[in-house]
């Protein structure tokens, strides 16, 4: 049991550092295919060092909900990473109907983050926040019915049990199902975490943003709190694809001390290469594609929803 929990404890702060490295990684992938030399891979790294020292300014029309905004959504990242499982290490917190509660973490940082925008009282950043929350609103309920075909069929409703008892048998005998819902997930993640085809990072254009424009009016320790918190989205994201697409022996560990450092190893190794090779086809995906018009983007969403449906129907083939 020791060594469950000091594994699982020592990937969570691995994962916590290593967050914002894939935003690096995507960066770098774009500029490799652009032929230009790009960023720094650890360009994000130095701008939370350089916003963290620096003193965040705050309007006069602003009142708490805005500066409850950029520690909630670090606080909701954090908790949501606990709830995941790595490979073969369980996760810190498991409970039956867990992925209702990462869903509705996820709904809770995105809230935060409206009410915020709101509460400046600028026009524009309201736009974001009314795009946000439609949105959110075809986002959250493709997400939520993947977890839920996903648990109905592994008959666990835990994402400890989701992911625990995937060994490759089984993922051989779904491939099919394992493989469109990744595909769901992928698509969502766009959305979810502000990429090209949906949104773009890097862009002020009024008219194109989405989130960005919410987050316009947070300055030096609150942008960087906002910004950890986007990348430890992604890392989520990521790990909920590298889990589906590596089948791990049934998620436990060997019963020998030298089989769990064995074990636990390879899983690690193996799920960070996954990761970061997300990492690495969401800058392919932004290099090969533009951004899309706005009224196109739920072409986006109904693209996932119908995947979900398709993996929800080779479960009754």
């Amino acid at each position: 049991m020791m060594a469950y929990l000091f594994f699982s404890l020592a990937v969570f702060i691995l994962s916590l550092l290593l967050a914002p490295l894939l935003s690096g990684i995507i960066n770098r992938v774009k500029a490799i295919i652009g032929g230009r030399r790009g960023r720094p891979l650890l360009q994000l790294y130095y701008d939370l060092v350089k916003l963290s020292r620096k003193s965040p300014v705050y309007s006069h029309s602003v009142s708490c909900f805005f500066k409850a905004a950029p520690p909630a959504g670090v606080t909701v990242a954090v908790v949501a990473l606990l709830l995941l499982p790595f490979g073969s290490l369980p996760p810190l917190i498991s409970f039956p109907g867990d992925f209702v509660v990462l869903a509705g973490l996820f709904a809770l940082a995105r809230y935060t983050l409206i009410l915020a925008a709101l509460d400046t009282g600028s026009a524009f950043e309201g736009m974001g926040a009314a795009r946000e929350a439609f949105f959110s609103a075809l986002a959250e309920p493709i997400f939520l019915f993947s977890l839920f075909i996903l648990g109905y069929e592994s008959r666990q409703f835990s994402l400890a049990g989701m992911f625990g008892g995937l060994d490759f048998s089984i993922w051989q005998a779904n491939w099919s199902f394992y493989l469109m819902l990744s595909f769901t997930l992928f698509l969502l993640l766009l959305p979810e975490n502000c990429r090209i085809p949906v949104d773009d990072p890097n862009t002020h254009l009024e008219l194109t943003m989405i989130h960005e424009v919410m987050i316009l009016d947070h300055s030096g320790p609150d942008l960087a709190l906002l910004e950890y918190a986007a990348a430890v989205k992604l890392w989520i994201f990521s790990l909920f694809i590298a889990n589906l697409l590596l089948p791990v022996a049934g998620g436990r560990f060997l019963t020998r001390e030298a089989g769990v450092i064995e074990a636990g190893c390879v899983s690690v190794a193996l799920i960070l290469l996954l990761i970061f090779a997300v990492a690495v086809l969401v800058g392919l995906v932004e290099s090969l594609m533009a951004r899309m018009r706005m009224e196109r983007v739920p072409q986006i969403f109904t693209l996932a929803g119908s995947l979900a449906c398709l993996a929800a129907l080779s479960l009754w083939r």
